[in-house]
């Protein structure tokens, strides 16, 4: 199993990435080491990797055009209004701050499903606030993520409702019977993993000042008005109808687009700034719309070398009866799968082919096999170079150019979140 095309190529990408190489980079080295070795050949693996960017296009365009109507909105300085209403709540606890942040993330999966698109909006100009608090921005990274990842895994709602099918429908596809509403009783455990890694960060492990230079943000206004003006009540309804738009009809960048052509409308922005708020959507969200599609990619990689299945049955040979070894084994191939292909939802249909099998095989019940399951194609969203559960607060935080991708956020969330996740789903997998 060590030398599985997988294990090898995830490798590669995390010490690359722990070596300060660009991520890009290292996600196109990793996916050469996981076509050499798999006997897929360079040039197919690069044919591979290009036509499988397209997988994530969509997602790049929407965060391309988000980052152009979060800096238009910024502009216009309700997010500053805003931030200093926050402000206030806080009264000079990082603590409230960073709880508040989490909270909002959540409704960001469920009450408003808009998935990371308030972050480029809400996040930047509340980088003063921080800094004044003295505010060590891995917890605040820590905060972002547990609510971008939390709500999907427990909570039956908005994305978590796509998540909770996916799981209930592979499971019973591959030979077991579950209900969905098995899926958030079983799940639970994990949920409350996730809380005490959150807690441990914020009050623990980056609860000590860290200092930050004072340094301009572009797109955010530094001039807090004194109260709502009637661009900003625009402003807002140009938000709403962004969110409003994707809800209805699924679509990102069509409510983007839709949201600035309001604000043109309206005289909020001009006619001849829009190649300047492009630019700096650009420079916001590029990078990680570019990265977004190299991860697809990547993923495409993975999935052409074969080695997915051989991985996940090596588990068999490994564990022999144990269920206690059998979920941590499980859980452990999770982890290399999920961060290679960089998607919880779509690691969920190949993990279970095997999974459900193997959980029948050594006896673990309906909602222990629900837990790993969702717990192994959790696993790795948390920590991983390429997703966006890590993308989006480091997108947000790095606003001023003083948070690193990696070593900020990726290494953060990645001992906090899938360390207790590891611990409660081998609990769950071995009790439940």
């Amino acid at each position: 199993m060590i030398f599985n095309p997988v294990i090898l190529s995830v490798t590669t990408m995390i010490v690359l990435s722990l070596l300060k190489l660009n991520v890009i980079l290292a996600i196109l080295v990793a996916a050469l080491v996981a076509g050499a070795t798999s006997g897929i050949g360079i040039n197919e693996t690069m044919k591979t990797l290009i036509g499988g960017m397209g997988g994530n296009s969509e997602t790049a365009l929407s965060y391309i055009l988000l980052g152009t109507l979060a800096v238009a909105i910024n502009s216009t300085g309700v997010a500053a209004l805003l931030s200093k209403k926050i402000s206030k709540v806080v009264s000079g606890k990082k603590w409230i701050l960073a709880l508040i942040i989490a909270v909002i993330a959540c409704f960001s999966q469920n009450l408003i499903p808009v998935h990371i698109a308030f972050i480029p909006i809400l996040i930047p100009p509340l980088l003063k606030l921080m800094d004044e608090l003295k505010m060590d921005r891995r917890a605040m990274a820590c905060s972002l993520t547990f609510g971008l990842k939390m709500p999907y895994i427990v909570l039956p709602v908005g994305f978590g409702l796509i998540f909770h099918g996916i799981i209930r429908d592979q499971i019973v596809s591959n030979g077991m019977n579950i209900e969905l509403s098995q899926v958030w009783k079983a799940t639970w455990i994990l949920g409350i993993a996730m809380l005490a890694g959150l807690l441990i960060a914020v009050f623990v492990s980056y609860s000590k000042p860290r200092d930050y230079k004072e340094l301009s943000i572009g797109g955010v206004h530094e001039d807090v008005p004194e109260k709502m003006e009637l661009k900003h009540w625009y402003t807002l309804i140009s938000a709403i109808i962004a969110f409003g738009i994707q809800l209805y009809t699924g679509s990102l960048p069509l409510g983007a687009i839709v949201a600035i052509g309001f604000m043109l409308a309206t005289k909020v922005i001009r006619w001849d700034e829009v190649d300047g708020l492009i630019s700096g959507g650009i420079g916001i969200m590029g990078l990680i719309a570019f990265i977004m599609l190299v991860a697809a990619g990547y993923g495409s990689v993975i999935r052409e070398t074969g080695a997915i299945a051989p991985l996940v049955q090596g588990v068999v040979g490994v564990v022999g009866g144990s269920k206690l070894m059998g979920s941590f084994v499980m859980l452990l191939v999770g982890l290399f799968v999920t961060m290679g292909i960089g998607t919880s939802f779509g690691t969920i249909p190949i993990l279970a082919a095997i999974y459900v099998p193997l959980c029948i095989e050594l006896g673990i019940s309906p909602l222990g096999t629900i837990v790993l399951i969702a717990c192994a194609g959790a696993l790795g969203d948390a920590g991983s170079p390429a997703s966006d559960s890590t993308l989006g607060p480091t997108a947000g935080l790095n606003a001023d150019g003083q948070h690193d991708h990696i070593r900020d956020t990726c290494i953060p969330t990645f001992i906090h979140y899938n360390i207790p996740l590891i611990i409660a789903g081998v609990i769950g997998g071995v009790l439940f």
